[in-house]
């Protein structure tokens, strides 16, 4: 795919995306997608120059996306163990955090001499810190917003599966590939490799499991979070009321969980590997393999990254329907302009900002926006 000139990215900037919000004259005009991030070539961990512009940047598959406090964009690169910062002004990008070692350490005073192991997705909490999830070191690090230490929070290094209602940080996790805070500042981890969806306290510090058990079978449509069977536990996002939504991409199929009542219920997905149901009852749709997810509380809807069908779909929670939003269904590398032409390659990370979608399209290694779907 031909590489956009700045000035060309400049025009796309200011009509299809802004730090600040997206104009309703650009929604008019229709879908819209286009690549930030990324040159297609994998980026071998480098560093960037100082002045470094993302879309002429090798960067090296990107996985978790989150907007951050300063309202730029962040996302972590799963094999370099790097984690950049985007302005979404400016287009500039930076790495703030990881050295490329790939193993565990407990705490680190520079965040750029830290090693991430694996980082699959990082989130913000609500006092400017940021969290990193390491899949291979079984752990979840913060970073401190005002110190830069790196201490871990969850998770000794060691795979496995101990310490419910003890110190998070002395528990064992097994693979944790997603986090995301609820609405009172808890802390939740998709605990993959032990079928768990596992919370720590905010108040505390203290562990505990809230969702899943240690037994394989297949997850029912509704019943209680707390020992029923989770079929691939991947990625979770939270709403401010009360609820997470988790995807199974084992199961091929997402849930509702009621962080009140501690009950849950499946809202897309048959548990059948496919892809089909748009225009439909979520109910009634199949994914394949589906990771990343992001709640919209602009229009109420679910952003899904349905990964081995190489798409984004969305799912409206008012109306129960699905409809696919980027993407063909089939692997390759866009090209920008019209959504329903464009290609993907596996993306796993999504994330919603004043309007816009932005996605990791990870083995093609750059990061895409997409205007025009968030009404």
């Amino acid at each position: 795919m031909p590489i956009i000139s700045r000035r060309q990215f400049n025009q796309r900037l200011i009509t299809g995306l802004s730090a600040l919000a997206v104009p309703h004259s650009a929604l008019a005009q229709g879908p819209d997608v286009f690549a930030i991030a990324g040159t297609g070539t994998q980026g071998a961990g480098a560093p960037l120059a100082p002045d470094a512009v993302a879309i002429r940047s090798s960067i090296s598959n990107p996985y978790g996306v989150v907007i951050g406090p300063d309202k730029a964009l962040y996302f972590c690169e799963v094999d370099t163990g790097l984690i950049r910062r985007i302005s979404l002004r400016t287009n500039k990008i930076s790495t703030i955090a990881g050295n490329g070692d790939k193993r565990f350490e407990a705490e680190s005073r520079n965040p750029l001499q830290a090693p991430f192991n694996a980082p699959h997705e990082i989130r913000w909490d609500d006092e400017n810190s940021l969290y990193v999830v390491e899949r291979d070191s079984h752990c979840v690090k913060r970073i401190d917003g005002r110190s830069g230490l790196v201490t871990t929070l969850a998770g000794n290094g060691r795979a496995g599966f101990t310490g419910d209602e003890g110190s998070a940080v002395l528990s064992q996790l097994q693979r944790p590939h997603s986090i995301a805070f609820d609405s009172k500042g808890n802390l939740l981890i998709c605990d993959l490799g032990n079928g768990r969806l596992r919370q720590v306290s905010r108040e505390t510090g203290l562990i505990n499991t809230i969702a899943g058990t240690d037994e394989k079978g297949e997850t029912p449509a509704s019943g209680p979070m707390l020992g029923t069977p989770l079929r691939g536990p991947r990625t979770l996002d939270t709403d401010r009321d009360g609820n997470a939504f988790l995807v199974l991409r084992e199961g091929n199929a997402i849930f509702q969980l009621d962080l009140d009542s501690n009950n849950m219920k499946k809202i897309a997905g048959t548990g059948l590997q496919g892809y089909s149901g748009d225009g439909g009852d979520a109910l009634s749709a199949t994914f394949n393999g589906p990771k990343g997810i992001a709640y919209s509380r602009t229009d109420n809807s679910l952003y899904v990254a349905d990964t081995e069908n190489h798409a984004v779909r969305k799912i409206d929670l008012g109306t129960g329907l699905i409809d696919t939003v980027l993407g063909t269904g089939e692997r390759g590398d866009g090209p920008d302009g019209r959504p329903y032409d464009c290609q993907l390659n596996r993306p796993h990370g999504v994330c919603v900002f004043e309007r816009v979608v932005y996605v990791t399209d990870s083995e093609n290694n750059r990061i895409r926006a997409l205007t025009g779907v968030v009404s």
